[in-house]
């Protein structure tokens, strides 16, 4: 087994695509119309490139993008450094994002009982100064199903 792939998982991305198949529904469950793979040019100034979010919409009225993160603390409690920093660079594409767009960072709940706190929580806390203001942090609970909006502190 390779050390960097999750237990009791066939491989990383499967784990990445069930969590993206728990968002859907959850955002189905509420109403929201949502598919996936939603396509958007980004970029800094008049150069743009198509970049691909995990979901998303773009109809009027109901334009939003969710990048999904179904990460954990490592096996020894760590920081997942490199994970970290796929997170940061997800909240560079949703700076570069049309404003009119909703932004929502779907993310797994992983508590650390040796830090007190869930890796969401953790990230706002050391990275909140590279989170823009108009993403929304959702933390989804893989034992009940539920989510829960960070407060972006």
């Amino acid at each position: 087994m390779n050390n960097f792939q999750r237990d009791d998982a066939i491989s990383n991305a499967h784990v990445g695509r069930d969590f993206e198949e728990a968002a859907l529904k959850y955002f189905e469950e509420q109403h929201v119309r949502i598919g996936k793979e939603v396509s958007l040019p980004v970029g800094v100034g008049e150069r743009k490139k198509h970049h691909v979010f995990d979901l998303g919409s773009t109809v009027d009225g109901e334009k939003l993008i969710v990048e999904c993160k179904s990460h954990k603390w490592t096996s020894g409690g760590n920081v997942p450094s490199a994970k970290v920093t796929v997170w940061n660079e997800a909240m560079y594409y949703f700076l570069l994002t049309p404003e009119d767009y909703r932004k929502v960072f779907f993310l797994l709940r992983d508590y650390s009982e040796r830090r007190g706190e869930t890796l969401g929580e953790y990230y706002i806390r050391r990275y909140g100064h590279l989170i823009p203001e108009d993403v929304e942090m959702m933390e989804y609970d893989e034992k009940d199903g539920s989510v829960r909006l960070l407060p972006l502190i």
